[in-house]
């Protein structure tokens, strides 16, 4: 067939589906509204939040029903919502829920770098009455949550994930491919070189802790996402600073990274032969390290 006759058929077949795209999203509007309860869910952090807190100033939420750490393919569409949720966040509250324990996501968010806020719908029925579970056997997806002028709160428009939908760029790309995508399996290893994954979470200790804090948030414009005694969890970009307030001058400026391994005694020992020495412990799997050349970090086993 001639290429121009290809290419007419392609343009063609193009505008066609872009039509019947915005005749599907039409369709989903447009389906009954159902109410929805104040769930109460789990962050990270282990604090309590309700469904109507993570609208913040919005009064529309797209809510991802995630499988958990252990579903590769809900990873590949977290981990492209990363990229994307400053642009989201402008028009609509982004919040992404998870079966996982909360100790389990905070790991595993860290590892991934998400820059999204995410809870833990573990012990609630929240995924069975959206519709993204029958029994045991979880769904993944996205559903949007309006709440009107009165606190109420309906479920509207959902759609299913799975390869080839619009929710994901890995497989568009990959159809591009001549081999496409049929044979691809994805995989959540970060780094194939070596078995550390470094989080998103940094830790430095300051002198003039008020003085510090006002800086951070007024001047370089972070936010305070959580607050404990003598630190602030403040966020920006996607990565969360842990300041510390370390009235010693002489050890205010330090700076502390973090790695997750899968194996912590292993890893623990290849360290030790290479130098590094252990400088806190806070458990059997979790402690900070000073490596021979000055760099301190916090190594804890994470996600398998």
């Amino acid at each position: 067939m001639p290429q121009t006759v290809i290419s007419k058929q392609i343009e063609e077949l193009e505008a066609n589906i872009h039509e019947k795209k915005k005749q599907l999203a039409e369709l989903r509007k447009s389906l009954p509204e159902k109410q929805v309860s104040d769930y109460s869910f789990i962050t990270p952090s282990n604090q309590p939040v309700q469904l109507s807190e993570l609208f913040g100033d919005k009064d529309e939420l797209l809510i991802v029903h995630n499988m958990g750490k252990a579903c590769a393919y809900c990873t590949v569409w977290a981990d492209g919502f990363s990229g994307i949720y400053h642009h989201i966040a402008r028009k609509a509250a982004f919040v992404l829920e998870s079966p996982d324990a909360p100790t389990v996501l905070a790991d595993f968010t860290a590892e991934r770098h998400w820059t999204f806020p995410v809870v833990s719908s573990a012990n609630t029925t929240f995924k069975e009455d959206m519709g993204f579970a029958k029994g045991k056997q979880y769904m993944p997806g996205v559903s949007v949550i309006r709440k009107d002028e009165n606190g109420m709160m309906y479920q509207g428009a959902t759609s299913f994930f799975g390869p080839g939908d619009d929710f994901c760029a890995v497989w568009p790309m990959f159809d591009l491919l001549p081999s496409g995508y049929s044979d691809y399996r994805p995989s959540k290893e970060l780094n194939e070189r070596a078995p550390f994954r470094l989080t998103n979470n940094i830790a430095v200790q300051v002198k003039d802790y008020d003085k510090a804090l006002d800086f951070y948030q007024n001047v370089i414009g972070m936010s305070v996402s959580e607050e404990m005694i003598n630190e602030k969890k403040l966020t920006l970009g996607g990565l969360n600073i842990y300041v510390e307030n370390q009235p010693s001058h002489e050890k205010a400026g330090q700076v502390f990274f973090e790695y997750s391994v899968k194996n912590f005694a292993e890893v623990k020992e290849t360290l030790e032969k290479a130098g590094c020495v252990v400088t806190k412990v806070f458990s059997e799997k979790s402690m900070m390290y000073k490596d021979p050349y000055g760099l301190q970090f916090h190594l804890f086993e994470g996600t398998k």
